[in-house]
């Protein structure tokens, strides 16, 4: 038979511990709570913890902001994204082509396509744009930025209703018409006249069409392209697909390999943007465009009036139509009587930001 072993484990009361080596009395007596059932089988004790003391200092995001401090705001038209620099004050950019391309660096920056300088207007026109593409080069000008361009003036001068302003650009004048009172607030721009004549665009290519450059042969990546070539006051290179080819289906291109190809190629000695178009009926086509300085975008405003241009003189389309972009749909339009082309789509704002430079 086993023989039963004394409680030799068993523990005094914790009130007949010496509160020198009572390890609870160096909790405060607040912030113990005791059950209020002391009959409960498992009665414990629980701790609550004060919330710490704030400190008096500032916090950073209470901090005054310094004179190397950059404010902007970020839009976009139709994904193709801008950072907006209010720079009315001054024709000199706040920030330089080299600091530019570090604030559209996605992974390291704020992420944009391009950073755009709000400057006094010369020439007589209300306002000058400038834009920095995401690589630091220049264009002259960019028609999704000019729509965001729209937007940002009538929020800095707290324009209402429908407004409209001239602005000068690197690609000359360019007068937009804000529309606020429509959900999405589109903005129409008048993008000014096409140029075709081969050597403005610029382009190396003969022209065959009085003076233009339309449906023309470019060898590109084992291929020959038929090319016709627009400047809506930037180069542009417009292509249906391939000599002899079915219709181009833009979803399947490799729009990384073949797009930098046109861009650098020895035909075009400013580069040029370049879009690939697929026809769905006369009045409604689709684009991916390769921009220059900037790779492959979800929108190109420019690119889009290129290729109505483009689809006219090719025969391909009217001259109204909707242009389905990667980030959605603008109304094109290039008007016979006065051969300007319209463009209209939406400017959208994502955030309003401020950074150390």
């Amino acid at each position: 038979m086993a023989a039963s072993i004394p409680n030799t484990l068993s523990r005094p009361p914790l009130s007949s511990i010496p509160p020198s080596k009572n390890p609870l009395s160096l909790l405060s007596p607040k912030s113990l709570r005791f059950p209020r059932n002391p009959s409960s089988k498992f009665a414990t004790a629980s701790m609550s913890i004060e919330a710490p003391q704030k400190s008096t200092k500032p916090s950073f995001l209470d901090r005054k902001e310094s004179s190397s401090v950059l404010r902007f705001v970020k839009y976009h038209g139709l994904g193709n994204d801008f950072i907006m620099v209010d720079n009315r004050e001054s024709m000199e950019p706040k920030v330089t082509p080299q600091q530019a391309a570090k604030l559209c660096d996605r992974n390291f920056g704020v992420g944009a396509d391009g950073v755009i300088f709000a400057m006094p207007g010369t020439n007589g026109t209300d306002y000058t744009m400038r834009i920095f593409n995401s690589d630091g080069s220049e264009p002259e000008m960019c028609g999704n930025g000019v729509r965001c361009f729209a937007r940002f003036i009538a929020e800095l001068e707290n324009l209402d209703g429908i407004q409209s302003f001239t602005i000068h650009t690197g690609a000359g004048l360019i007068v937009p018409e804000i529309q606020p009172l429509s959900r999405t607030f589109q903005v129409k721009v008048d993008m000014g006249e096409p140029v075709l004549a081969a050597p403005k665009v610029p382009t190396k290519l003969l022209a065959n069409n009085n003076g233009a450059v339309v449906q023309a042969e470019l060898p590109v990546d084992g291929l020959t392209w038929m090319v016709t070539c627009v400047s809506m006051g930037n180069p542009h290179c417009v292509t249906f697909g391939p000599k002899n080819s079915e219709a181009l289906q833009v979803d399947d291109l490799k729009l990384d390999v073949v797009g930098p190809k046109f861009e650098h190629h020895e035909m075009f000695p400013s580069r040029t943007n370049t879009e690939f178009v697929q026809v769905f009926s006369r009045s409604h086509l689709k684009m991916r465009v390769w921009e220059r300085g900037a790779g492959a975008t979800l929108a190109c405003g420019t690119g889009a009036c290129a290729v109505v241009v483009a689809a006219v003189l090719e025969g391909q389309s009217e001259r109204t139509c909707i242009v389905d972009l990667p980030g959605g749909p603008l109304e094109i339009e290039w008007r016979e009587e006065d051969n300007h082309v319209y463009m209209t789509g939406p400017a959208e704002v994502v955030f309003y930001g401020s950074l150390p430079l």
